[in-house]
């Protein structure tokens, strides 16, 4: 009768400590991504009205329309040139600064970019609207790679998947608050527009206010740092002071195990035969997870939507359920991922993606042919967000920080959201010509796509949920060095146990 609390206790928060400093993490990491990929949409016409008379009272003549177009695309664009600098650079800060150093720095890049942005307009500079957007790709950068760090860090094992979902909840709330922002009702007129993109300020100075009251990583503190009094004190804040211990003993195995190493530098893992398939792992789900159409259902929403009768003025609104799925999806897999696990999961959200994409390629075929069809076709849309959501959009960057053991990790996430950012530049500008030419059956390419990156996952990846970085690092062994892993594996266990008798 008594050990029923003791089974029931690790499934409950830790400590309100633990859940504001997720949130206060999130306000300005992953959450300012979302924002700003949202906000942008809005002000399209006014910017283009903005560059025309610039233009026009800089050198008294017609701005071109091609070259209208071009400097769009660059204001556009260059934020994902700035994240793809930002995630180069973000796992050097990590090292450096520590997490919660990073990113308190990283809010300085924002405020600047806000400030850049809110005055292009009074001062007829369109260049600090470019230079603004670059900055501000940097700060996405930096959060989309120490987020994840941090979150994966000061999580109990028990609680790591939910935590680490932190990012993904964010990232969609930031979407979400982005689109309802820029309605026209509210900073989506034409007057408001410099103060709609300068906006991002505010979740820089949310985090510089509460960030600060928190904690560094204590896996950081100790094995980067060997401070062990520090990390003694994050836990218990963390986890409160009779269940840190459990936290700290895993920590000093990791640390015991590492011997000293340093932390790596992102060309040593291409390198390094022990984390081979990590790295693959890294690599195909975060190829995957942009690649995988999501885009294209954003590019086909507005189509779909008017062939099912919706006027052209209450798109915008009907857009806001796109994104409120996403962030259903990321609290519904927030709670889900440590009961169901991550490779089920992931699996199951590439699978059932595969399979609306061949519903919604039938529908888009056969839109005109029958009344009922595009609400078959809005009926997919939704469907698949859904799908994303439920797996590839959440996960991938959750298991980017499992996988890696903590000398390795900054490195694996700074290589992980490089390759996340060329393949987000990829399909922008690959998108328009392969809609172009395939039209509907564009969906055919996600479809494999999706199916593919499914029998990866089923192949490859084992389950986390529930296991040590030493243990699923264990997991890799077999793959990692084939007929050799169980001399590998041995030697891991006898660290472990040489620690545990010390």
């Amino acid at each position: 009768m008594e050990s029923r609390p003791l089974l029931s206790a690790p499934s409950k928060f830790p400590s309100w400590t633990l859940f504001l400093a997720v949130c206060s993490v999130g306000i300005g990491g992953t959450f300012q991504y979302g924002y700003n990929v949202s906000i942008i949409n809005a002000p399209t016409q006014h910017i283009h009205k903005f560059l025309n008379e610039t233009w026009a009272s800089r050198y008294h003549v017609e701005l071109n329309p091609n070259l209208l177009t071009f400097l769009w695309s660059v204001i556009a664009s260059i934020f994902s040139l700035g994240g793809l600098c930002g995630a180069l650079i973000g796992g050097s800060m990590a090292i450096q600064l520590g997490r919660k150093g990073a990113l308190l720095m990283n809010n300085i890049i924002a405020i600047l970019a806000a400030i850049l942005m809110g005055i292009s307009f009074p001062t007829g500079l369109f260049e600090l609207l470019i230079v603004g957007r670059f900055l501000i790709g940097i700060n996405s950068g930096v959060g989309l790679c120490v987020q994840p760090l941090y979150l994966g860090e000061v999580a109990p094992k028990h609680l790591r998947g939910g935590m680490a979902m932190g990012s993904s909840i964010f990232l969609t709330g930031g979407i979400l608050t982005g689109q309802i922002i820029g309605l026209r009702e509210i900073l989506g007129a034409e007057a408001y527009w410099p103060l709609l993109l300068s906006s991002s300020c505010v979740p820089a100075f949310a985090q510089l206010l509460f960030l600060p009251w928190f904690p560094e990583s204590p896996r950081y503190l100790l094995i980067d740092r060997g401070d062990e009094l520090s990390c003694a004190k994050a836990l218990k804040r963390f986890h409160g002071s009779s269940q840190y211990q459990r936290e700290m003993e895993d920590i000093q195995r990791e640390c015991f195990a590492l011997d000293g190493e340093k932390p790596k530098k992102p060309w040593q893992l291409f390198t390094d035969r022990a984390v081979r398939w990590q790295l693959v792992t890294v690599v195909v789900m975060t190829m995957g997870q942009q690649l995988s159409g999501i885009n294209a259902i954003y590019f086909y929403a507005t189509y779909v939507f008017e062939q099912a009768g919706i006027s052209t003025e209450k798109i915008p609104y009907v857009t806001l359920g796109t994104g409120a799925c996403e962030c259903l999806t990321a609290l519904t897999c927030g709670l889900l991922i440590d009961r169901v696990g991550r490779r089920y999961l992931i699996l199951g959200g590439y699978l059932l993606m595969t399979l609306w994409s061949v519903v919604l390629t039938f529908s888009l075929t056969y839109q005109e042919l029958y009344p009922w069809v595009p609400y078959v076709s809005m009926m997919s849309i939704f469907a698949f967000i859904l799908s994303f959501g439920l797996g590839p959009g959440g996960i991938t960057n959750t298991l980017t920080a499992e996988i890696f053991v903590q000398s390795s990790r900054p490195a694996a996430c700074m290589i992980g959201g490089t390759m996340s950012w060329i393949s987000f530049f990829t399909i922008g500008m690959l998108f328009p010509f392969i809609v172009r030419g395939l039209k509907q059956y564009c969906f055919v390419v996600f479809l494999l796509e999706c199916s593919l990156v499914a029998a990866f996952i089923f192949l490859v990846i084992p389950e986390t949920k529930n296991k040590s970085f030493l243990e699923i690092k264990k997991e890799f062994h077999k793959l990692n060095f084939g007929g050799k892993s169980k001399e590998k594996e041995t030697e891991l266990n006898e660290r472990s146990q040489l620690h545990d008798e010390y």
